[in-house]
């Protein structure tokens, strides 16, 4: 049935910016899925925001009770014991089939409810050090954008609270409505969970930056033929090894991770979009045979491309029409953060 209730917990001192990441991706629009989205705290009432003003609270934690997204937002209380019944409520929707979500200091809540344990979870880089010293039952990953379990998933900080809405609405209801929120929200459709949170090394500034981004532009628009390294470092105007060293830093991914991702990117828009025989599909995104394109199609988003197809498509009788998401089904949960990260080309040629 894909997200149709979400249920947001704020606790004390939520932060504004994840109370506008629920708005923007679950706001009720003529062309989105009627999402009936619901704000709840520890109880009913007067909830102070990170910026110190007051937001008019209705509903109390047992709101979590039969939505089918939970998503735990951070707050600047996170170091405070949580009330057992949020707790409670937290385990109970997730026994309920809830999907179970949070990002930043929200995820030290799901750690504290026990969802965590003995899975990989992400945090803010700045407290994935206290998440694993409070809580040693989870490996805290703190490179990480975000790591979807498929019931259980957490994300980084800030902004990659957006990031983990954006991959969940994808997982659920399909590339195009995710692509279509995020084209209105003006933000990248798509960042991979193994993606790093933040660049430690900036690129110099001294023309180098632009000539990677023209670099990055004509892949995109190449996506149909192979692209050797050697060949983007030339678009660049650089050698391989300082092509490659300017490109992990400006992605957080290498060449030939990041071109997978954006072949499969780009084959999930066409499986959705329109009616293209799996064969001309994978000729426009570079693979030489079908069959090449479905193992690494099925590696990497955990379902075959007629499966994929079937779940987010109607039926079509005049090839090569324009498709709508099906937006009544869901898609097979993706396994979790191999996913986001086995990336590799085992051909060395992106």
């Amino acid at each position: 049935m894909g997200f149709r209730r979400i249920a947001a917990y704020a606790p004390s001192g939520v932060t504004a910016l994840g109370l506008g990441i629920v708005n923007g991706v679950f706001s009720r629009y003529p062309d989105r899925p009627a999402f009936q989205t619901v704000i709840c705290a520890e109880r009913p009432g007067d909830l102070r925001t990170d910026l110190g003003l007051t937001l008019r609270v209705d509903h109390g934690p047992e709101a979590l009770a039969g939505a089918d997204l939970v998503l735990v937002l951070p707050g600047d209380g996170f170091r405070a014991q949580p009330a057992e019944e949020v707790l409670d409520a937290l385990r109970s929707a997730r026994a309920e089939g809830s999907v179970v979500a949070g990002h930043c200091t929200g995820v030290f809540l799901l750690a504290a409810a026990g969802l965590l344990d003995g899975l990989e979870a992400t945090t803010h880089w700045q407290y994935a050090d206290e998440l694993a010293a409070r809580h040693p039952s989870v490996t805290v990953r703190a490179d990480a954008l975000y790591i979807d379990h498929g019931g259980v998933a957490t994300g980084a900080g800030a902004t990659a609270g957006l990031d983990l809405c954006l991959h969940l609405l994808r997982r659920e209801h399909g590339a195009a409505l995710a692509n279509r929120i995020a084209r209105d929200l003006i933000t990248p459709p798509h960042r991979s969970g193994g993606q790093a949170q933040y660049i430690s090394a900036p690129i110099p500034d001294n023309g180098d930056d632009q000539r990677l981004a023209d670099a990055i532009a004509w892949a995109r628009e190449n996506l149909h033929r192979r692209i050797p390294v050697e060949e983007l470092a030339a678009q660049a105007l650089m050698s391989r090894r300082s092509f490659a060293r300017h490109f992990k830093a400006a992605t957080g991914a290498s060449p030939h991770a990041w071109l997978l991702a954006q072949r499969l990117d780009l084959a999930e828009q066409l499986l959705e979009t329109t009616d293209l025989p799996i064969e001309e599909i994978a000729h426009r995104i570079g693979y030489s045979t079908a069959t090449v394109f479905r193992e690494q199609f099925t590696l990497h988003r955990g379902v075959a491309p007629r499966a994929y197809r079937r779940t987010f498509t109607h039926h079509l009788t005049t090839p090569g029409t324009c498709l709508q998401p099906n937006e009544g089904q869901t898609r097979p949960p993706l396994p979790g953060l191999l996913a986001a990260v086995a990336m590799s080309d085992p051909t060395r040629t992106a």
